[in-house]
C-alpha cells in the first residue's frame, strides 16, 4: 500500500520531533556536565587558594636591625608571626656558648672580646661578618613553626684611644637556610679577617 503525501509529511514531522528531542537531551546533558565541571574547578581553585594562603602565612624570614649605639641587633617583630624562642650558636673557634635571645636581641657582649682576640694583629679599623646559626620559632595560624638558618652579623672594629678596639654591629643578613655548627665553623675559618703578613 502506497503512502499518501499526508502520511509522508506526518512521518517526517515525527522523525524531526525525535531528532529535536534527542538534541534537547544531548544539550541538557552537556549543560549539566559543564555546570558540574565548573563547580569542580571552582572547588579545586578554592582549595589551591587556601593552600597557597596557608603557605604564605607560614612564610617568615627572621630579620634584625642594629639598635642605637650599635651594641646589639634587635630582631624585628611581625604581628602576623609572633616570635618565640631564639637560640644563637657561634663558630667553635670563638669559644662562645650558644645564647638564648630572650629579649629578641643579639648582644655584642656575647662575642665581642673573643672576636677582638680572633682578629688581633691586623688593622684597628676592620669590617667583617660573623656567621651564626640561628634556631627560632614563630606562630602561624596558631601553630608553632621552627626554622633554622645561618645569618651573618656584620661587624666593624674601630680603634679607641687608650682602650683598644671597639666592636660595633652594622647589619644582620640571612646567608643560607638550614645549616649546622660544622657549616658556620667552615664559613668563619674562610671569612675571618687574616692579619697582614709581615
Amino acid at each position: 500500500m502506497k503512502e499518501t503525501s499526508d502520511q509522508q509529511t506526518r512521518r517526517r514531522w515525527v522523525t524531526l520531533a525525535e531528532v529535536l528531542a534527542v538534541a534537547g537531551v544531548v544539550i541538557a546533558g552537556l549543560t549539566l556536565y559543564n555546570s558540574w565541571q565548573e563547580r569542580r574547578d571552582s572547588a579545586t581553585t578554592k582549595i589551591e587558594e587556601r593552600a597557597a594562603a596557608a603557605r604564605d602565612r607560614s612564610r617568615f624570614e627572621l630579620r634584625g636591625v642594629p639598635a642605637s649605639g650599635h651594641s646589639s641587633i634587635l630582631l624585628t617583630r611581625d604581628e602576623a608571626h609572633p616570635l618565640g624562642d631564639v637560640r644563637v650558636s657561634f663558630p667553635t673557634a670563638l669559644g662562645v656558648a650558644s645564647q638564648d635571645a630572650v629579649g629578641h636581641t643579639i648582644e655584642a657582649d656575647w662575642f665581642e672580646r673573643p672576636l677582638r682576640e680572633q682578629t688581633d694583629g691586623g688593622e684597628d679599623d676592620v669590617t667583617g661578618r660573623l656567621p651564626v646559626l640561628v634556631d627560632y620559632s614563630f606562630m602561624a595560624d596558631d601553630k608553632p613553626i621552627a626554622r633554622r638558618a645561618i645569618y651573618d652579623i656584620v661587624w666593624k672594629t674601630e680603634g679607641q684611644l687608650l682602650r683598644g678596639r671597639r666592636v660595633t654591629l652594622v647589619d644582620f643578613r640571612l646567608r643560607e637556610a638550614g645549616g649546622s655548627q660544622r657549616r658556620i665553623d667552615v664559613l668563619w675559618a674562610r671569612d675571618k679577617p687574616k692579619p697582614p703578613v709581615k
